[in-house]
């Protein structure tokens, strides 16, 4: 398949075969939608940074940047083994890894001492949507020993799936349109997950579910909560996301000025449910476009499943 000119040999073999292994017409979708930078940033965006400045909140929305906090979520699922009540997710997502180095100790040091059972990540590890992602899979090689024996992650729409064969040599099995056992032995449940349905659109739902057997209790990652309508038609019980940021800079009491997704306001961030579908939207424990949060800070989440 024809790939990018600008790639070492080993880049393209590690392409190829990750070709093999998604679909070529996959693999070709994402390459050709990444060699266009994404949409500069909006009006309103400049708007921002300017009134932060005016304003004097620049400072007080950088402290907030590194106050991560550490949310606690219990969900009950239909269809659990009994074995897996208490089976515990850490959840964290948009940590946009190379826009401040001092952020990523500080999320190292907010994992000392935690216990789970998984890890899984929701997306946009680099800041940028385009140029160089190596400094992004360094953070990822330094955040990789806080987050356990099973980690699992999808792209956002910040990421290039030039990561993916890096990501996964240091431990990070990324789901693209596919699924995992995921469990104590014999009792598992189905973790899917969805290439990203914001920007490139190349998820699929289906794909991802096909290996789900008749009655397995289903947990999907997405980066943006905006398939929760796919999701819940296609049986998922509970649907992981991240994307929006909660606002990153809301008003007073965490109303976001804007959220990037056309998914419902109720949706944004925190826990929500669609038609029987448990779902959880993270804020994020990164930021992105401007380094300030405001009314709303970042996060990591650890969710509890229990029994119905």
């Amino acid at each position: 398949m024809p790939l990018p000119d600008n790639i070492s040999n080993e880049e393209h073999d590690a392409l190829e075969t990750l070709g093999r292994r998604i679909g070529a017409a996959h693999l070709q979708q994402r390459l050709r939608r990444e060699g266009t930078r994404m949409p500069r940033p909006r009006l309103s965006h400049q708007l921002i940074r300017a009134g932060l400045n005016l304003s004097g909140l620049r400072g007080r929305g950088r402290r907030n940047v590194l106050n991560i906090q550490l949310r606690h979520n219990d969900v009950r699922l239909q269809r659990l083994p009994a074995a897996l009540d208490g089976f515990t997710l850490l959840h964290v997502s948009d940590p946009h890894l190379d826009m401040d180095h001092q952020f990523l100790g500080h999320l190292i040091d907010r994992m000392q001492g935690l216990s789970f059972d998984a890890c899984v990540l929701t997306g946009d590890f680099r800041f940028h949507g385009f140029g160089p992602y190596q400094p992004t899979l360094d953070g990822l090689a330094a955040l990789r020993p806080q987050l356990g024996d099973k980690v699992f992650a999808v792209l956002g729409n910040h990421d290039t799936i030039r990561m993916v064969p890096g990501m996964e040599a240091r431990g990070y099995r990324v789901l693209m349109n596919e699924s995992v056992p995921l469990g104590r032995g014999d009792d598992t449940l189905t973790l899917a997950g969805i290439d990203d349905a914001h920007y490139f659109r190349t998820h699929d739902l289906h794909k991802a579910l096909a290996g789900a057997a008749p009655g397995d209790c289903v947990v999907l990652l997405s980066h943006t909560p905006e398939p929760y309508r796919l999701a819940a038609h296609g049986g998922v019980h509970l649907m992981l996301s991240g994307h929006t940021h909660g606002g990153q800079i809301c008003l007073p009491g965490g109303i976001p000025l804007l959220t990037e997704t056309p998914a419902p306001r109720a949706f944004v961030r925190g826990v929500w449910h669609y038609q029987g579908m448990a779902g959880y939207t993270s804020v994020g424990c990164g930021s992105s476009v401007v380094d300030v949060r405001l009314n709303c800070l970042p996060e990591i989440t650890l969710h509890r499943l229990r029994c119905q």
